[in-house]
């Protein structure tokens, strides 16, 4: 056996959420190893939805553009439709701005629009390249795929992780390991950690035992579709339910359907189930199929103890409606990210990594009971058995199911309460000033700087490009906002991240919009863009303060910043 390597942080898991999480902790300057089991990025499609905070994360990487020219062309919807069948009747199509009408709206949207980078729609398969192509150009990644974790053996200062490749037998010794490799993780295991909450739901439509596929339907927009197509393709009716999600604008598609047995479905029975969710013959290829479970929401019971955490998949599993499961991944990976960057600088105080589970947990319950809620929601829209006849009472069924899968459609779109309305409140490296509570809405967000939640956005200029958004002059640190027309001085927080070798921005902004959204002259935002602490003069103690927001502890005889 090789002399073991020696890595910062092991990521064991090369998915979306451990490339985010590696190129995160580049951003730190703290170097890491992917090892991944698979040699590289699948070549199947999974999800497309990327929603706001995931394309901020995208943004602080400088790739939310480039992610954003991937999937569909720029004229194409990103909403969703609904058919009794392709060539029979629409039951409710839901219209949603594609990439050309993102750009022409944030390029006239109002300085405080609390949204810079808006929801896109691009499976994962291609991101996953694009974020790949970019790790292997940084010198602080180390990417080992192909190589399959098989025990993890912890010790007092470091964690041996033991993979193999090709029947070579490796140990690559880290300083801390995060379990990036989902829902049958490796990780999770050694950790002795279960799962906690309701496995698939009982229902036949994206429940149970499904099926995902990977098809090329080349008439499908112009003999079926036509003007009505969008991202999200649904065939609804008493006989059978499918989902035909664009993939290219072209004529590849994602299928997901639990109408036929998925360990039994052959290319043939999946081409004659386009068929008739068609309602005639059509060219169908099956570039490849596979069975998966829908409708999961499950927890893991704690998200890590000591050197090891675990992200993404391998601590929460969620039904696909709404899309919120790569994107609650990527959101732990941003706040880990920055807390073992500072356990590997030797600043974080003995709770900052306990901080992450205590943090990130309760949002995984809160976001699978969101998509979980969608799932039965879509389950219990009526589909009687007259649905698509020509008679008075099936189009009474029809407008009666239209107006249900409606109400679905628009509540998996307009979700930005889920996707931007995470909060930590109570966490024990959060500053509670006092302020009563935010609401908390699946389908609102209100933008608030009481800490604990993310900074509101603020446009600050009329460019709406590169460089004038807020976010993009936060540090990879901590960023001391100064606002209004007399900031008071900040001399005593800035000694004491000095004295604990806090890395800490300190920005002045005479601005007066932003001193209206975070009513304090003084704000602490941290490196994951959340609000850690806001006043309107420095505390007398700021040893404390920074003590607190990076897990203490703190011996004030010792002096500021001790």
């Amino acid at each position: 056996m090789d002399d073991p390597l020696t890595t910062p942080v092991a990521v064991v898991g090369g998915g979306p959420v451990g490339l985010m999480l590696a190129l995160l902790l580049d951003r730190q300057g703290v170097p890491c190893v992917v090892l991944n089991s698979e040699a590289d990025v699948p070549d199947q499609p999974r999800g497309s939805t990327h929603n706001a905070r995931t394309m901020e994360h995208y943004r602080t990487l400088g790739l939310a553009e480039r992610i954003r020219a991937l999937g569909l062309p720029a004229g194409h919807s990103a909403g969703i439709s609904f058919f009794t069948r392709y060539d029979a009747h629409e039951l409710a199509l839901l219209p949603w701005p594609g990439t050309g009408e993102v750009r022409r709206r944030r390029a006239g949207a109002d300085r405080a629009d609390p949204t810079p980078e808006p929801m896109h729609r691009a499976n994962q398969m291609y991101v996953e390249r694009l974020l790949l192509d970019h790790a292997r150009r940084r010198r602080g990644i180390t990417l080992r795929y192909g190589w399959t974790v098989t025990a993890l053996h912890e010790s007092t200062g470091h964690v041996d992780v033991v993979a193999e490749r090709d029947g070579v037998r490796r140990v690559f010794r880290a300083a801390y390991v995060a379990g990036c490799d989902g829902g049958h993780s490796t990780v999770r295991r050694h950790l002795g950690i279960r799962y906690e909450g309701e496995g698939a739901l009982d229902q036949d439509i994206l429940g149970r035992r499904s099926t995902a596929a990977h098809l090329r339907v080349p008439t499908l927009y112009r003999d079926f579709l036509r003007d009505r197509g969008a991202w999200s393709n649904w065939v609804v009716n008493a006989d059978l339910a499918l989902n035909l999600i664009a993939l290219d604008g072209v004529d590849e598609f994602f299928l997901l359907t639990s109408s036929v047995d998925p360990e039994r479905a052959t290319e043939a029975d999946l081409v004659r189930l386009v068929e008739r969710a068609a309602g005639r013959p059509l060219p169908v290829e099956v570039l490849s199929h596979r069975p998966w479970t829908a409708g999961a929401a499950l927890v893991a019971e704690s998200f890590g103890t000591g050197r090891v955490r675990l992200v993404g998949d391998a601590a929460h599993l969620f039904t696909p409606n709404g899309g919120f499961g790569m994107n609650t991944g990527v959101d732990d990976a941003a706040n880990l990210a920055w807390k073992l960057a500072a356990a590997v600088r030797g600043w974080a105080g003995p709770e900052l990594l306990d901080s992450y589970g205590v943090e990130r947990r309760p949002i995984a319950l809160r976001n699978t009971a969101a998509a979980r809620a969608l799932g039965q929601g879509l389950g219990a829209v009526d589909r009687p058995a007259w649905l698509e006849e020509d008679s008075a009472d099936g189009e009474a069924a029809r407008a009666k199911t239209g107006a249900e899968l409606a109400e679905y459609g628009m509540r998996t779109l307009d979700t930005l309460g889920v996707q931007l309305g995470a909060r930590y409140d109570g966490s024990p490296i959060v500053a509670g000033d006092g302020s009563g509570p935010v609401p908390d809405s699946f389908g609102a967000y209100t933008p608030s700087a009481v800490p604990g939640g993310r900074a509101p956005h603020l446009w600050l200029d009329d460019r709406r490009t590169d460089g004038s958004s807020l976010f993009d002059r936060f540090g990879a640190g901590f960023t001391l906002l100064r606002l209004g027309p007399r900031p008071p001085g900040t001399g005593r927080i800035e000694a004491a991240a000095r004295a604990r070798g806090v890395p800490l921005r300190t920005l002045t902004l005479d601005d007066p919009l932003a001193r209206d959204l975070y009513e304090r002259d003084l704000v602490l935002v941290r490196p994951d863009q959340h609000v850690a602490w806001r006043a309107d003069r420095e505390p007398a103690d700021a040893g404390a303060l920074l003590a607190l927001i990076t897990g203490g502890p703190y011996d004030a005889a010792a002096g500021p910043g001790a």
